[in-house]
C-alpha cells in the first residue's frame, strides 16, 4: 500500500471528526459542553494537578480532564526507568539477532518503506492506581508502524528460537549481587505471542512522527498488555531458546500473588504482561440540574457484555459505551445521572463476553507487589 505522501497528520483528524460527527447522537464527546461544570471529587485534593512530561521523570494524566478519544502525545502517560536517550534517527539501526535464518540491521527509510499498518491501542502503566495517582497512568492513540511478525519473517526465526528479547537503547547502572552491572532497558515475550498479527514496530503516535517520550524513533507496541511490554526507543531484536530475566522481567515488574496451584496454597511469581480487566470512574458532571458519571475501561482486548455503575446502595444500573471504541483501545464510558443532594458514593464494573466480572478489592487475590492494580475503585462526592 503506497500512501507515504498522504498527509497523516490530516488524514488522522479528519477520521477523528468524522468518528465524533457520527456518534455523537448515541454518546456524548468527553469534552465539557458548553454550560457543563466538573463536579470535584471529595476523595480528590482541592489542588490535585500534573505538570507538563518532563524528560527522566514520569508522567500522568488528571483523567478528570479527558477531552477525546484518543490522548494528546503530550497528555499520554510517561514512565522511564533508565532516563531519555537522544537517538541519532540518521544512523539508527534496527538489529535483528540470534536464532534467526539471517542476522540484519534495518534503517528509519527500511522501516519506512514497508508496508504500514495502524491500529487504536489504550494501555496504563502496570503500577497504576487510584489513590494518589487516580488512574493517571493512562493513555489512548492511533500507532501506526510495521508490523511486527513481517520483520521477524524477513530475518527467518529458527524452529529452536523460543523466546524473543527487545532491547531499548536506554542504559543503566544496576547493583546486582554488589556488582554494577550496565543494563539496557528490555522485555521479552514467547516467539507465538510476538507473532501475533496486531504487534507492531510502532513509527508514528496520533498522526505524527513518534515523540521522543515515547520512543522515538521506533518502539514496540503489544496490544493488550501493561506499558511495560512496550519498549520504547527500540534499538535491538534477539531471538533466542531459553527465558530472558532481566530486572524488568525477573525482579522488577514482578507481581506475588497466592494462588491454589493443583490445590495446593502457593505464593506464584509472574511477569506484568496482559491487562487485567478493569474499568474506573474518572470524572463527574452537571449541566441544567443533570449528572453524568464518566470513566473507561481497559483490558487484554477479550470483547464485552457491559460496563455498569453503582451510586451507593443502589442497583447496578448499565453505563453507555463509546462506539468508537475498538478491540485494543480504551472504552470510555458515561451515565446520566439523577442526583439527589448529599455525600455519595460511585464505583463501576465492567463484564466481559466470558462472564468475568472485575472484581472488587476484597475479591483481589491477596499480593505483596504494587502491579495490577485492577479492582473496583469506588469514588466518593458530595453533590
Amino acid at each position: 500500500m503506497k500512501d507515504d505522501k498522504i498527509d497523516r497528520r490530516s488524514m488522522l483528524k479528519g477520521t477523528m471528526a468524522l468518528g465524533a460527527a457520527a456518534s455523537m447522537a448515541q454518546f456524548a464527546m468527553p469534552a465539557l459542553a458548553q454550560g457543563e461544570t466538573l463536579v470535584p471529587f471529595s476523595d480528590m485534593p482541592e489542588d490535585y494537578s500534573r505538570g507538563p512530561a518532563l524528560p527522566g521523570g514520569t508522567h500522568f494524566q488528571d483523567t478528570r480532564q479527558i477531552s477525546d478519544f484518543y490522548s494528546a502525545n503530550e497528555d499520554f502517560y510517561v514512565v522511564q526507568h533508565y532516563g531519555q536517550p537522544q537517538v541519532d534517527v540518521n544512523n539508527f539501526r534496527l538489529k535483528v539477532t540470534g536464532l534467526v535464518d539471517n542476522e540484519r540491521e534495518f534503517s528509519l527509510a527500511d522501516l519506512q518503506g514497508m508496508s504500514q499498518t495502524s491500529i487504536d491501542a489504550g494501555f496504563e502503566c502496570g503500577g497504576n492506581r487510584g489513590p494518589g495517582l487516580f488512574q493517571g497512568l493512562i493513555g489512548n492513540a492511533n500507532w501506526r508502524g510495521v508490523s511486527l511478525k513481517t520483520v521477524l519473517d524477513l530475518c527467518g526465526v529458527k524452529p529452536e528460537g523460543e523466546e524473543i528479547v527487545f532491547f531499548g537503547a536506554d542504559v543503566g547502572s544496576e547493583l546486582i549481587r554488589e556488582t554494577d552491572v550496565e543494563q539496557a532497558f528490555a522485555r521479552s515475550l514467547s516467539v507465538e505471542d510476538a507473532m501475533r498479527d496486531e504487534n507492531m514496530l510502532a513509527l508514528e503516535m496520533n498522526g505524527e512522527p513518534l515523540p521522543l517520550f515515547h520512543g522515538k524513533p521506533l518502539r514496540l507496541l503489544v496490544p493488550g498488555y501493561y506499558g511495560v511490554s512496550n519498549v520504547k526507543w527500540l534499538s535491538q531484536i534477539h531471538v533466542q531458546d531459553r527465558r530472558f530475566m532481566s530486572r524488568f522481567m525477573g525482579r522488577d515488574y514482578v507481581t506475588l500473588k497466592k494462588e491454589v496451584v493443583g490445590g495446593q496454597e502457593r505464593w506464584v511469581e509472574n511477569s506484568v504482561t496482559k491487562i487485567q480487566l478493569k474499568s474506573a470512574i474518572t470524572r463527574v458532571t452537571s449541566m441544567g440540574g443533570t449528572h453524568k458519571i464518566s470513566g473507561f475501561v481497559l483490558n487484554d482486548g477479550t470483547p464485552l457484555r457491559s460496563v455498569e455503575v453503582k451510586i451507593d446502595n443502589g442497583q447496578w444500573q448499565r453505563a453507555e459505551l463509546d462506539p468508537r471504541a475498538t478491540q485494543y483501545s480504551w472504552k470510555l464510558f458515561n451515565m446520566d445521572w439523577n442526583a439527589s443532594s448529599g455525600d455519595h458514593t460511585m464505583v463501576s464494573r465492567v463484564t466481559d463476553i466470558n462472564g468475568n466480572v472485575q472484581v472488587t478489592m476484597d475479591e483481589m487475590p491477596e499480593k505483596i507487589s504494587r502491579w495490577e492494580n485492577y479492582a473496583q475503585f469506588p469514588r466518593t462526592i458530595t453533590i
